[in-house]
């Protein structure tokens, strides 16, 4: 019998279109709420798509909330800080895979026994530090402390070993330098991996609330999850121009990650298996 007819088929695959319309619903019903006029979401029965779409939500975040600032702000940081991110994560990956210095299983294995300690319990100290240095209110105080990441340099770390340790030492015969064989040799290599590394520290950045809002304690600094949070307590009552809100601050992370999912799911699939 083919898998087409078959009952089982059938149901696994309606049981997965269940469970993706379940995930895929409060997105849509957020975005739908969202061109709502004010008010219409509070009533009963709530309506799920609007009678009469509006555009006025967006415009007075855009304009009176300044969500657009904040937009800005969230955007520069998280590409610089993914662009740090993965420079870091990958030449620190690269070291712990093919380089040989003293010490550097233990260093490793120390580093992943430090996974097992919640980001929470560093902040006093980073926060204190960084106060130390004058960074707080400042973007390198946002940035310093995603410069690199133990699971970023664990997931380089594990796709880097399955280049060929035969290759590496050909080009050292040949008289290339390290920093020649990292670039044309082990980076072309590393590119899904890459992509992943880029995708985690993007929306990591994008998404981070409570470093920014410990740190950045200037209105015109705050990213856009803190003035959302901010503006929420204005507009409490006001769901239709909170999920107005939460659209913009979704929409960008979303299309990122539909536009490299391919790359994504690539450097996941292959890193686990190296």
């Amino acid at each position: 019998m083919s898998a087409r007819l078959n009952p089982r088929a059938w149901a696994v695959n309606g049981l997965l279109w269940l469970f993706a319309a379940l995930a895929v619903f409060p997105l849509v019903w957020m975005v739908c709420v969202s061109l709502m006029p004010s008010g219409s979401a509070s009533s009963l029965p709530p309506p799920l798509l609007p009678h009469h779409p509006t555009l006025d939500h967006y415009r007075q975040l855009l304009a009176d909330g300044g969500i657009g600032r904040a937009f800005v702000n969230s955007l520069g940081l998280a590409v610089a800080s993914t662009l740090v991110s993965v420079s870091f994560n990958t030449l620190a990956g690269y070291s712990f895979a093919k380089l040989r210095f003293r010490h550097r299983d233990r260093l490793f294995a120390l580093l992943i026994a430090a996974l097992v300690i919640p980001g929470q319990v560093a902040m006093l100290p980073l926060f204190l530090m960084l106060k130390s240095l004058g960074l707080v209110n400042t973007w390198m105080g946002v940035l310093i402390p995603g410069m690199a990441g133990i699971f970023g340099i664990f997931l380089v770390r594990q796709y880097a070993q399955g280049v060929p340790d035969e290759l590496i030492e050909a080009a050292r015969l040949d008289g290339a330098g390290e920093w020649r064989i990292f670039w044309s040799i082990v980076l072309p290599v590393l590119k899904p991996v890459l992509v992943t590394l880029a995708v985690f520290a993007f929306l990591g950045s994008w998404n981070d609330f409570m470093w920014p809002l410990i740190v950045l304690t200037d209105g015109e600094l705050h990213t856009l999850p803190v003035a959302l949070a901010a503006l929420s307590r204005e507009h409490v009552q006001d769901s239709e121009l909170m999920m107005a809100g939460a659209v913009i601050t979704v929409l960008p992370v979303l299309l990122l990650f539909i536009a490299l999912q391919r790359y994504y799911m690539q450097g996941l699939l292959m890193g686990g298996m190296k």
